[in-house]
């Protein structure tokens, strides 16, 4: 078909051609006009730190931190005793003339040993623990009393007597006879005390409903736990279960 156009013909469709990839290029590089980068955009996302908890270290942690509030009890309880004996030795050198009285011997190894069988029968192997050391400190007292110790006879028992009101403790919270699968006993109350305002609730765990509020440093007696729950009583009398980390040690001077 070109070679049918005149000479005149062929030079405007060249001029129009060049024209118009003039135009195109020119588009292309205008100002204003995005251009694309040759190089590679690369997008780094921030690392992110995820913490996965596991249930069962923290339910192991729970309960190392209710022993350790346990084993710290044990230790200032054994401390108090000790120095009630040290006491009571110096006073016993002190007073040497002036001795308990037999009578006075023995009659409180009598209420110690009623207080004792008392104790036995009202809560059996619940509070082995107690009535163990109460009838040790009664056999102790008695050969102190068979040695004319009667200062030493009269001290002993009122140990022991110590050791039963403490069984009683236990039985007076609610928890003997009735311990819940997973419940375990501390093996003496623990002195303690609400860290914060804090429901007490009817069962150890937070479906269970409240039966009263714990102000904050109220003094508190724990007597168990399970899980993360302490069952524990309060100056009313009234139990009930809280949560362990809601309490915390309760100060010897604190009431």
């Amino acid at each position: 078909m070109l070679s049918t156009m005149s000479v005149g013909t062929r030079a405007v469709i060249l001029f129009l051609g060049s024209a118009m990839l003039a135009a195109v290029g020119a588009c292309r590089t205008a100002p204003g006009t995005l251009q694309p980068d040759s190089a590679s955009v690369v997008v780094r996302a921030a690392p992110e730190t995820v913490t996965v908890r596991d249930p069962q270290v923290e339910q192991r942690v729970v309960r190392l931190e209710l022993r350790l509030l346990e084993r710290e009890a044990q230790v200032e309880e054994l401390e108090a005793r000790l120095d009630d004996a040290r006491r009571e030795v110096v006073r016993a050198m002190a007073k040497l003339q002036t001795s308990a009285s037999r009578a006075e011997a023995a009659s409180a190894m009598a209420e110690a040993e009623i207080a004792l069988q008392s104790l036995k029968a009202a809560a059996g192997q619940q509070a082995a623990a107690e009535i163990a050391q109460a009838a040790q400190l009664l056999q102790l007292a008695t050969a102190e009393f068979n040695k004319q110790n009667h200062g030493g006879a009269l001290y002993l028992a009122s140990q022991a007597k110590s050791a039963v009101s403490t069984g009683r403790e236990r039985l007076a919270s609610g928890t003997q006879g009735s311990l819940r699968p997973g419940e375990v006993l501390f093996v003496l109350p623990l002195r303690l005390q609400a860290t914060s305002r804090s429901n007490v609730r009817e069962g150890p765990g937070a479906d269970y409903s409240v039966l009263f509020t714990a102000e904050a440093g109220a003094p508190l007696t724990g007597y168990s736990y399970t899980d993360n729950w302490v069952r524990i009583t309060d100056k009313a009398g009234r139990s009930g279960w809280i949560f362990q980390t809601l309490v915390g040690r309760r100060q010897e001077g604190a009431r």
